[in-house]
């Protein structure tokens, strides 16, 4: 396995585990403060969440699987259709790449000579990456981001359940939504950190998002009340 393939994999098996964690924390405290909305009895509020964290840990692990299996079919497709593709037609695929690198400002002299290097070495990748945007090197463990996943949601789900066991009484649920907005805060920047995406900007999405998800269930729970 190259040096790349396996930083892909790492950051695959990161992102799976920041975004079961994430979601764990945003589940679960919807669920939680929803039921703290309509019942002030901790072990009905407890119970909810264990029941969301059980639900949503297999939830999460089997769409990572899932997502990611489906994943590997579709580039298991291309790969079959391309490796005919270059049997039946070499020379079309030979222009094809060439053309593209020309299309993209390169001098038809160096894209016919970084043509001829990368389809003589692996004219499959080559091909793929060119006509389909992905390499077929950097293929991802559906397993490993699964694992991922089954591990970090409930781990995530904990902070939500030990914030409204712990607390007052007279004030849990506003120290529970507090210490859930920081938390997702920390989730958020994290992701975009691994996405190269702006942290404060997915930091602010995430806890907006977070604020959204337990006001509303906690109205609708007081609803009941």
């Amino acid at each position: 396995m190259s040096e790349k393939q396996s930083l892909m994999q790492r950051n695959n098996v990161i992102r799976a585990a920041v975004m079961g964690a994430n979601d764990g924390i945003l589940s679960v405290s919807g669920i939680i403060l929803g039921v703290a909305g309509a019942t002030s009895h901790t072990g009905t509020i407890l119970l909810a969440g264990f029941a969301g964290t059980l639900a949503g840990t297999v939830s999460m692990a089997m769409g990572e699987y899932v997502s990611v299996s489906s994943q590997h079919d579709a580039q298991e497709k291309v790969r079959r259709e391309q490796s005919l593709a270059l049997k039946q037609n070499f020379d079309g695929e030979f222009n094809f790449v060439q053309k593209k690198y020309e299309d993209n400002g390169i001098s038809e002299q160096l894209a016919m000579q970084a043509t001829r290097e990368m389809m003589t070495k692996e004219p499959l990748v080559t091909t793929v990456r060119e006509r389909f945007g992905f390499s077929l090197d950097n293929e991802l463990s559906a397993k490993d981001a699964a694992l991922a996943s089954l591990i970090s949601f409930p781990v995530g789900s904990i902070l939500p359940m030990l914030a409204m066991y712990l607390s007052p009484k007279s004030s849990r649920e506003w120290l529970t939504f507090f210490a859930v907005a920081i938390a997702l805060a920390l989730t958020g920047y994290v992701a975009a950190h691994l996405n190269g995406a702006d942290k404060k900007h997915a930091a602010v999405r995430n806890v907006l998002a977070g604020i959204f998800t337990m006001v509303v269930t906690f109205t609708i729970g007081s609803l009941f009340r």
